[in-house]
């Protein structure tokens, strides 16, 4: 082999370097899932779509390259593994086959598909109550989550769900103050913890602010004339389906305020232990009132040192942070 040849096979191996760095990464899981148990590969489906990871092929999954990307793989890859599969997450360039414009247009592709379901779903309610509202925002927060390249619909979704959430608070039949409870004696189970002390706040700010609170034991208590049981069993406010008392007090006596809507989003996962909202907060309220009860024995202790948190987290979503 003379210089020349040498000369040659450096200047081709240093275009490849160059092509390959000018290449985006991505990250890549390459999984295999055991036959069985076959609800195994349905849960693996359903969290691939939650985190809106594209499939390059049947066992390939690609995301962009970052943090919470790779967290995310990683997470799904320990649980494959530990079912007794196998999973591989890589960082890859796409030289042949695919380019980057192309797998960029999947994703979007993705995207675009899910805010047409948005749309779609909001076209379709003619008269939505704010139950239908709340998961319709909550369906588009999710969808805007995925969304790892920006699509265009985006903005249109959001248009379309803000002028269905005006129209609906247009046209609702809100509880006038004089059909709400005036001065009422309000009864709850003693040891109030998240969803009595979120509702009591709700209540003496919004609902009865001149209302007096009474707590009893859980089980056989009969309420006296003029009394309202909250968060009890057979009280006349309580859970209702899959809404804590908190949620049910909110639809029946504050409709339509999206910052309200946002703390019975965190209100019910502490409470129900469901992860339904998955909100970012929550975690951090479920600390502060865990170090509230710690601290107060007393219900009425509880429920003024609760008022604080409460007090700050609607201050923070009527700014803008919902």
């Amino acid at each position: 082999m003379n210089n020349d040849d040498t000369v040659v096979i450096m200047h081709d191996s240093l275009d490849i370097s160059q092509e390959v760095a000018a290449r985006e990464l991505w990250l890549l899981l390459i999984h295999h899932i055991p036959p069985k148990p076959d609800y195994f590969r349905v849960k693996v489906r359903r969290r691939l779509q939650q985190i809106g990871a594209v499939a390059l092929k049947n066992t390939v999954y690609v995301l962009p390259l970052t943090d919470e990307a790779l967290e995310d793989f990683q997470w799904l890859g320990r649980m494959v593994s530990d079912e007794g599969g196998e999973a591989t997450v890589c960082t890859a360039s796409f030289i042949d086959g695919l380019s980057d414009g192309e797998v960029r247009s999947m994703f979007l592709a993705q995207s675009e598909a899910e805010y047409d379901a948005v749309m779609e779903a909001a076209g379709e309610m003619d008269d939505p109550s704010a139950a239908d509202i709340e998961r319709l925002e909550h369906r588009l927060a999710q969808a805007v989550h995925r969304d790892h390249f920006h699509a265009a619909r985006a903005d249109e979704a959001r248009r379309v769900v803000q002028q269905l959430t005006e129209r609906a608070r247009d046209t609702a039949v809100s509880a006038d103050k004089s059909t709400k409870p005036q001065g009422a004696t309000w009864v709850t189970r003693s040891a109030v913890y998240i969803d009595r002390i979120a509702s009591a706040w709700l209540i003496r700010r919004f609902i009865d602010e001149d209302g007096r609170f009474k707590y009893v034991s859980a089980g056989g208590y009969t309420p006296a004339p003029g009394e309202l049981r909250f968060d009890m069993f057979e009280g006349e406010f309580t859970h209702e389906g899959e809404d804590c008392t908190f949620e049910g007090l909110c639809r029946r006596f504050v409709p339509a305020n999206p910052a309200l809507r946002a703390i019975g989003q965190i209100v019910h996962d502490i409470d129900c232990k469901d992860a339904k909202f998955g909100r970012e907060e929550t975690e951090g309220v479920a600390t502060l009132i865990r170090g509230i009860a710690s601290a107060n024995s007393q219900d009425s202790a509880r429920i003024d040192a609760g008022a604080v948190v409460f007090d700050g987290l609607y201050a923070a979503f009527q700014g803008g942070h919902v």
